[in-house]
């Protein structure tokens, strides 16, 4: 029997939750880059810990490890944002 790290169905792999899709996390901890890369969010986007209860949700950074835990809920939002800007 092989070990294939891409098996979601591995005991070791901790559930979360990223943009409203389930994934499942290969270590704890993790990067914000690593997460993003997890979830298929772009590179150009800030990714947040949800916060349970009233407290304000955490930005990761790229490169700072995130202790993940089962359960945990990360949502992207666009890094800049410029309404005004013509493409």
């Amino acid at each position: 029997m092989t070990n294939n790290a891409s098996d979601d169905n591995h005991p070791d792999r901790i559930p979360v939750v990223i943009d409203g899709r389930p994934y499942k996390a290969p270590k704890t901890p993790m990067t914000g880059a690593e997460l993003k890369t997890l979830g298929g969010v772009a590179a150009d986007y800030d990714l947040w810990f949800e916060t349970p209860g009233p407290a304000d949700d955490q930005k990761l950074g790229d490169t700072v490890p995130f202790p993940v835990r089962q359960g945990n809920h990360f949502y992207s939002a666009q890094r800049a944002i410029n309404p005004g800007a013509s493409r």
